[in-house]
């Protein structure tokens, strides 16, 4: 796999060349986006095509790029040159990330008959690439969610992120209409961890849901209508949350503290002269990504638009509109290239900013 791996790794670094330019945008676009400077973003050719309305994208631990090409009922797997080496059917995958053991975690749905009647679910599945030696075809696929009789009565409930952390614990977001239940509310952020059962083995169990966020609240610590979840690396805790809801801070990094007078999730930045955090600067934020250094990527759907955050959440060189990008819903880092899985054209777009060409 290694060998596979580094040669797949070369090969990719022969494909960027092309030369076409998208500048910063001299105007903002909407309410602002990008800073006027001599810096560009370099696409490179080929553009990965062939997708159909994907709407994730990550790159996995051991570097390969999973793809969740929705409307082809597929996850495809791909290597850093773009040749794709194997896929896996399941409907409708939304959403994915991969645990440190290599399972991919997918939110997709399923079909069943409930009293009679074929319904489709949301679901969430994990899939042990290790187990079938990263033939994805062949990997076995487990699934979550829906798990109990009462998880089948909540048709409308959608698992729409996931996010791993590094002890394997894992975060499930959910988003739906029914928030008037105070205690199981549609909109919730579900807490897995390993536990080990008297037998021994070891399995991924619902310990909670998060507290003290609002299912729709419109301002901070929300969990109005979710679209994703992103986990630092190395970290256990802590992770960004988008929101597609009726919400003034649709991006927010949530930091956990432990004091004696608090414990739980705040917002690691502040409102106050903080771009990320202007009210409204988002429309439709479907993803964010976080490269090595710490800038914080998010597509924008709704303005066809990647921006760029440094760590203390400054605007930094976002770039985008509508003759760049079509309803792009994520975006992924890897060794000074920016990918960003452009949905509403079906295709992969890359980009190394130009102060990385020697």
């Amino acid at each position: 796999m290694k060998t596979k791996t580094i040669f797949a790794i070369l090969l990719s670094f022969l494909l960027f060349y092309c030369t076409d330019k998208f500048e910063l945008p001299q105007e903002p676009i909407d309410r602002g986006t990008g800073n006027v400077s001599d810096t560009v973003y370099i696409q490179q050719n080929p553009l990965w095509t062939g997708f159909n309305k994907p709407q994730d994208m990550i790159i996995g631990k051991e570097t390969f790029i999973y793809v969740c090409d929705t409307d082809n009922d597929r996850i495809v797997m791909m290597n850093m040159a773009g040749q794709i080496l194997g896929t896996k059917y399941i409907k409708h995958p939304i959403a994915i990330d991969q645990d440190y053991q290599l399972n991919l975690i997918v939110c997709a749905q399923f079909d069943t008959l409930i009293g009679g009647t074929q319904q489709t679910l949301s679901a969430v599945y994990k899939i042990d690439l290790f187990s079938a030696g990263h033939q994805i075809g062949n990997a076995p696929m487990t699934r979550i969610l829906p798990k109990t009789s009462f998880d089948f009565l909540k048709v409308n409930r959608e698992y729409s992120g996931v996010c791993v952390f590094k002890n394997n614990s894992f975060y499930i977001a959910r988003r739906g209409p029914n928030n008037t239940d105070k205690i199981d509310p549609d909109n919730a952020i579900l807490v897995y961890e390993k536990k080990t059962r008297s037998n021994g083995v070891v399995v991924d169990t619902l310990t909670t849901k998060l507290p003290l966020l609002a299912p729709e609240g419109t301002g901070l610590l929300s969990m109005n209508q979710i679209s994703s979840l992103t986990s630092f690396d190395n970290d256990t805790k802590n992770f960004i949350i988008t929101l597609i809801g009726l919400n003034y801070f649709k991006v927010q990094w949530l930091e956990y503290v432990s004091r004696t007078d608090f414990e739980g999730y705040q917002s690691k930045l502040s409102t106050v002269e903080t771009d990320m955090m202007i009210s409204d600067r988002f429309d439709q934020p479907e993803d964010v990504c976080i490269d090595k250094s710490g800038k914080i990527y998010v597509a924008d759907a709704g303005r066809d638009s990647v921006y760029v955050f440094n760590t203390f959440g400054d605007e930094l060189q976002s770039f985008g509109g509508a003759n760049v990008f079509n309803d792009p819903h994520a975006v992924a880092f890897f060794d000074k290239t920016l990918y960003v899985l452009d949905t509403g054209n079906d295709r992969i777009v890359r980009f190394i900013l130009s102060t990385e060409i020697k």
